[in-house]
């Protein structure tokens, strides 16, 4: 009779468990104005990470929404307090605001800050033609052409020269202790790395375009770039890796109609898969590996912040001891 009865209260339990797991609904987004949105996510531990079923991994770590026509859409991590975002003006220049989670006091309102007074951003245009203007000064950006702009800049504003074909600003921003010149790069300026190889399903382009001394850069801590995968090639970020001294972020891209990109995440030897959409990004924790294969070969920008610069600063991990 005891042995039953405690029999009942465990599947009790995990009854429970299963239906609190089901009822998360994920993080809120909140608008911080008419068309500035944004929402939060916390870091967490990867032993708790380990139990997470596929909802609960995509509503911590998958940004879905990265771009709409006429908003700008943040997503805020506390792993390294990374923003991440996407603007798509279509008629009408879009400001870069600051959201609530940056106000010193949000009950009192914005306070007069600006996104950036203690913040650097990196902005690469996947769409049309665009325009940034920065304290009056305006930077075009072409399809891949990137811009850094330094702690400090007071108003940013963003705009497609077509709204019919607008301009799609992809955007990271990471704390900044010092203030950097804004800087255009283009793929012509960046460092570009042949990588890979089309035996192993990964030939590759990595442009290395934000980037502390690449193109006259200056950063805090922002690093950003595009890798290509080349046609026939579908493997990125092999062999695998974590950097423990920072997190990173994927934006997917130029994923063609009707394929998908599978995403491998955790820790590695606990990992686990998402398969993402055209445009959508993923938050990589510092003790997680980043690698995907696609159903087609597809772009990516790849941006990390943490207190170390040096590009090559990684902890490798073996094909083999993958799990």
């Amino acid at each position: 009779m005891k042995k039953t009865l405690i029999a009942a209260a465990l599947c009790l339990l995990a009854v429970g468990a299963k239906a609190q797991c089901n009822a998360w609904k994920g993080y809120e987004m909140k608008a911080e104005n008419s068309y500035t949105n944004y929402n939060v996510r916390y870091a967490c531990n990867p032993m708790d990470a380990r139990h997470y079923d596929t909802q609960r991994m995509r509503g911590e770590f998958l940004v879905e929404k990265v771009f709409a026509p006429g908003e700008v859409n943040w997503t805020y991590t506390m792993f390294d307090r990374f923003l991440v975002g996407g603007a798509e003006p279509t008629t009408a220049p879009l400001e870069l605001t600051s959201i609530a989670p940056l106000y010193v006091d949000a009950s009192k309102g914005d306070n007069g800050r600006h996104l950036l007074d203690n913040r650097e951003l990196g902005i690469i245009n996947v769409g049309g033609d665009g325009v940034v203007n920065v304290d009056g000064k305006d930077y075009e950006l072409g399809f891949q052409e990137a811009l850094y702009v330094g702690k400090g800049a007071k108003k940013i504003t963003v705009a497609s020269k077509n709204a019919a074909s607008p301009a799609k600003f992809y955007m990271n921003s990471a704390c900044a202790h010092q203030s950097y010149p804004t800087k255009k790069v283009g793929l012509k300026d960046a460092k570009n790395i042949n990588a890979g190889s089309a035996t192993e399903s990964n030939l590759r382009v990595i442009h290395q375009v934000i980037l502390d001394g690449v193109a006259g850069v200056r950063t805090c801590q922002l690093q950003m770039g595009i890798t290509e995968l080349k046609p026939g090639s579908v493997w990125n970020t092999m062999p695998a890796h974590t950097h423990l001294r920072r997190m990173e972020t994927y934006f997917y891209y130029n994923v063609p109609s009707g394929q998908k990109v599978c995403h491998i995440m955790g820790e590695p030897q606990e990992t686990r898969t998402m398969w993402l959409n055209n445009e959508q990004a993923v938050i990589n924790p510092e003790w997680s590996i980043h690698c995907a294969a696609g159903t087609s070969n597809y772009t990516f920008i790849w941006g990390m912040a943490g207190e170390n610069l040096v590009y090559t600063d990684m902890q490798v991990v073996k094909i083999p001891d993958l799990e």
